[in-house]
């Protein structure tokens, strides 16, 4: 599979958002979006077959770690808890992300790179678009799917039959730029019933793709507090996300 990097950081986004984690960021990706913050995963990267990958994951989580499923393989419905019995174990970091790019263009390797982690005992997200078809993730992978709102220059890009491959362990992302995306968002949340679907709904404003230097919200293209006002005021079932990691560190800053 072609890989941009592997490395270990802070979950910067999704309800994961402040754990530590590992990501592996594919190489690739079939969309241009207007405030993309990875372009440099669209070319280049190595070729790397999945026993390495694996081998890089262990390295940086510190230890194998080893859990018990029941007989479906799958944890219990995610909530609150499922975060605690994850950390309660003798590994650093039994948390990983695959990333992009978009993952699923490599789907013929990334699926069994996701099955071969989860029998490892990790938890393993997924972040993804949703352009690509999702039915064969596996079912104990956390999917962070990123729909495109209109402003984002990949509207419409996101495949509804999608919709049938989420479930309560799963969410849904959208950035938001200005009251049309966040409009689209709602009424997209409201449509397809998200929130009795998933576990969680995300609305995140956009960051500039130049942002660099200041570690504040001023790089935002939607301030946050004008979003907040907006989910209050409709009583809207769904968190307001910020990307933690563009204030932790320089906004421009790569793998972290």
């Amino acid at each position: 599979m072609q890989i941009t990097e592997i490395y270990k950081s802070l979950q910067g986004e999704s309800s994961w958002a402040g754990l530590p984690c590992i990501f592996v960021r594919l190489t690739a990706c079939n969309l241009r979006c207007t405030w993309c913050d990875s372009e440099y995963t669209f070319t280049g990267g190595v070729r790397m077959p999945l026993e390495q990958v694996e081998a890089e994951v262990r390295r940086l989580s510190g230890a194998s770690r080893h859990c018990t499923r029941d007989s479906s393989g799958l944890e219990p419905t995610r909530n609150d808890a499922i975060h605690e019995e994850t950390w309660n174990t003798q590994e650093l970091l039994p948390l990983v992300e695959i990333t992009g790019g978009e993952p699923m263009l490599q789907e013929r390797e990334v699926v069994p790179l996701m099955q071969r982690l989860l029998a490892s005992g990790y938890t393993v997200l997924l972040e993804t678009s949703g352009e690509r078809p999702l039915a064969n993730v596996p079912p104990a992978v956390v999917k962070i799917v990123d729909v495109k709102c209109p402003h984002s220059g990949a509207a419409d890009s996101f495949r509804m039959e999608n919709l049938q491959a989420l479930g309560p362990r799963d969410e849904v992302k959208f950035v938001v730029s200005d009251r049309t995306d966040y409009e689209f968002a709602r009424e997209f949340l409201g449509r397809h019933g998200l929130a009795g679907r998933v576990h969680s709904v995300i609305l995140s404003p956009a960051f500039r793709k130049d942002a660099n230097g200041a570690r504040d919200a001023s790089h935002c293209l939607l301030d946050p507090r004008e979003l907040a006002d907006w989910m209050l005021e409709d009583a809207l079932p769904a968190r307001l996300g910020l990307q933690i990691h563009k204030f932790i560190w320089d906004p421009a800053l790569k793998g972290v």
